[in-house]
């Protein structure tokens, strides 16, 4: 019997050459979407996967795969990165940055809400990762009306569905994004 892909990531020592070249060739492109999603440029991304592995290779030492597998050890490390970026994009004047859910988030944080602003990051992730687990109509419902707060009329015309059927969606779809984020611990 073979080992699976998890025994072989956790028996990874990042301080050997090979053994991070597998560790990047297995999530550097996930990665890379979740800093590029966050950031909103594919530069800064790849400035933060970059780092990501030059912070495991230096402190591989620090790793145990007892406690978290490689995948959440390297996310853990871009999620800092992240946070440290939008701080440094937000801190200099005239720099643009993305109004999106970061944006929400950091307005949050700046008001002094009781969850840390890397926490509300993550649930942010957690939230995007599950809203791809549930169906495109059930997406786009919840989308239109409860994150970006159009009205259900406008959104029901421009997707030419019934508004009671357009609620529907909304109905299910958040019930169903609960049940998704209950399975994986992350409060909605």
């Amino acid at each position: 019997m073979g080992e699976t892909d998890g025994e072989v990531l956790a028996a990874l020592d990042l301080r050997r050459d090979a053994d991070l070249e597998i560790a990047y060739q297995r999530h550097a492109g996930e990665l890379h979407r979740f800093a590029t999603r966050h950031l909103r440029d594919a530069a800064a991304a790849a400035d933060v996967v970059q780092e990501v592995f030059v912070r495991a290779w230096r402190h591989a030492a620090r790793y145990d795969g007892a406690v978290a597998s490689l995948r959440v050890w390297l996310f853990t490390i871009a999620r800092n990165l992240v946070v440290d970026q939008v701080r440094r994009d937000r801190a200099r004047p005239g720099r643009p940055t993305d109004p999106g859910v970061l944006g929400e988030v950091a307005e949050r944080a700046s008001r002094g809400s009781a969850r840390s602003f890397s926490d509300d990051l993550v649930t942010a992730w957690f939230v995007e990762e599950a809203l791809g687990r549930i169906s495109v109509e059930q997406r786009v419902a919840i989308v239109e009306t409860a994150l970006r707060g159009r009205p259900y009329a406008e959104v029901a015309v421009e997707l030419d569905v019934p508004v009671g059927t357009l609620r529907s969606r909304v109905f299910h779809g958040l019930r169903n994004l609960r049940a998704i984020m209950d399975d994986t611990g992350v409060p909605l």
